[in-house]
């Protein structure tokens, strides 16, 4: 399977408001929103003012879930340490709860991975699920993370996960 990577567009909005309020997302991606609410969230991002960078992923032309890739070292707070200009932070999701567990969230994130380390200035790729997630953390050790230890981030605990050139 090989995904596309697209950059999130306005127009995308409502579809990522529909897939944020699906129960399966709502654990982990927060509580139900509103179109106001992904608006003043997204479009930022969309713009590139922020240091995140949106995308859906589709999977035969078919939008199947959302990946963003984040400069690490512009998060503030976010990190124990200092991530250097070179490391990069992913977020995804795939859309349809009935999806899960069929090898898709690995292939998205592998090839978006893959992407991101053909620039060579990305030295490193990370990600921090709760640690509970063991779903979400066996499909990113699948994907070739490893685990660097449990921090604590604005969102809560986590596991730190890194992929490093």
């Amino acid at each position: 399977m090989k995904f596309e990577f697209r950059p999130l567009r306005e127009a995308d909005l409502p579809l990522l408001l529909e897939w944020l309020n699906r129960p399966h997302l709502r654990d982990t991606w927060g509580p139900e929103r509103t179109l106001h609410e992904v608006r003043e969230k997204y479009l930022p991002r969309i713009a590139g003012e922020d240091a995140a960078q949106p995308y859906i992923a589709a999977l035969d032309g078919e939008p199947v879930g959302y990946i963003q890739s984040y400069r690490a070292w512009a998060v503030s707070g976010w990190y124990p340490d200092d991530p250097g200009p070179g490391v990069w932070g992913i977020d995804q999701f795939l859309a349809d709860g009935d999806r899960l567990g069929m090898g898709l969230g690995t292939a998205m994130v592998s090839q978006f991975v893959d992407g991101l380390l053909e620039d060579p200035t990305v030295t490193e790729v990370r990600l921090d699920p709760h640690p509970d997630n063991r779903r979400a953390i066996r499909c990113y050790e699948k994907a070739g993370f490893v685990r660097a230890g449990e921090i604590v981030t604005p969102d809560g605990p986590a596991l730190l996960m890194r992929i490093v050139r």
